[in-house]
């Protein structure tokens, strides 16, 4: 790429992102240590956004334009990126007639205190600091590099336990060791995440995480937008992809998960400290997104801890319980 030529491109992601970018909220499950996940096109996140987290991200199908930071490249299938922690980025897809496909890419997702919980019990975990350092601009990794994480990458999507481990483990030291990744953003280039916290959508966004347990009206997150109701409320779906009442029900349900995984809290304390009002409700919308009750799920969550624990005590004494 010529001087002129790369300033045209940098000059072309500056208009491209001339708006704030939108704050993604990730959601680790409790007993994981990391998300890792697919999605297809169209899709919510495909937008202009970022989130604390850091991010290695892969293109499995489509062709088309990604923004991170100031940069902007084209994409095919085996783009390999990995973005830092508040770093802006966006994958657009060139889709003839907007013809949705079903997977896009494979995503992996982890934060900071992971990374700093496992260099503490795993001294080995150093070894990838330059690499977390170096992400702060965003890395794009060689085709062959792609081509290598996509198996490890597609297996960790169903893998549990140590398995995921291994792999996250597997795929960090495959980019340690591959040629060099080539940085994106400009030298100059910082993100600010507590700029892009001030725009409206995040505030907003951010008022509901922390308030999840008590009463959300939308018409009260209107005026905390400074919109009108019905202006909120389309503004609010372009920017989830969802409406105002299922992203809340969604993020209450994810919050109960957590807490059916102890026995300490009944169905109804559980119900009422996740911020619905009423038990009835709480079932209806719990089996309309995990597809049973929230009693039965507890108890597959108990059988599967009962079914480890039966699995330790055979290890231990194989003459009492085999």
């Amino acid at each position: 790429m010529t001087a002129d030529q790369d300033t045209h491109s940098r000059g072309e992601a500056r208009r491209a992102s001339h708006t704030e970018p939108d704050l993604e909220l990730v959601a680790v499950p409790r007993d994981e240590s990391f998300k890792v996940w697919s999605h297809g096109y169209p899709y919510r996140t495909v937008r202009w956004h970022f989130h604390p987290e850091y991010e290695i991200h892969l293109i499995t199908a489509t062709t088309g334009k990604f923004f991170v930071g100031d940069h902007i490249g084209n994409f095919a299938p085996g783009n390999l990126v990995m973005v830092g922690s508040n770093l802006p980025h966006n994958w657009v897809s060139n889709v003839p007639g907007g013809q949705p496909v079903n997977e896009r890419c494979l995503v992996l997702q982890f934060d900071a205190g992971f990374i700093a919980r496992a260099t503490e019990a795993f001294p080995e975990f150093r070894r990838i600091e330059s690499l977390l350092d170096a992400s702060r601009w965003g890395l794009l990794f060689t085709p062959d590099t792609g081509a290598a994480a996509e198996p490890i990458m597609r297996e960790m999507l169903g893998a549990q336990g140590m398995r995921r481990i291994a792999l996250l483990a597997a795929l960090l030291e495959l980019l340690t060791q591959s040629e060099p990744p080539v940085k994106l953003a400009s030298a100059a280039y910082r993100a600010d995440p507590d700029r892009y916290g001030e725009t409206r959508i995040n505030h907003v966004l951010s008022f509901i995480g922390k308030n999840l347990s008590q009463e959300l009206r939308e018409t009260e997150l209107a005026e905390l937008a400074g919109q009108s109701a019905s202006a909120f409320s389309r503004y609010f779906r372009r920017h989830t992809g969802v409406p105002f009442v299922q992203y809340v029900n969604r993020l209450r349900i994810n919050l109960a998960c957590q807490l059916l995984m102890t026995d300490e809290l009944s169905i109804t304390d559980i119900c009422y400290q996740v911020g619905f009002n009423n038990l009835s409700n709480f079932n209806r919308q719990f089996l309309l997104l995990k597809q049973m009750s929230p009693t039965r799920w507890r108890a597959y969550q108990q059988l599967n801890a009962a079914s480890a624990a039966v699995s330790t005590e055979r290890e231990a004494f194989p003459e009492v319980v085999g």
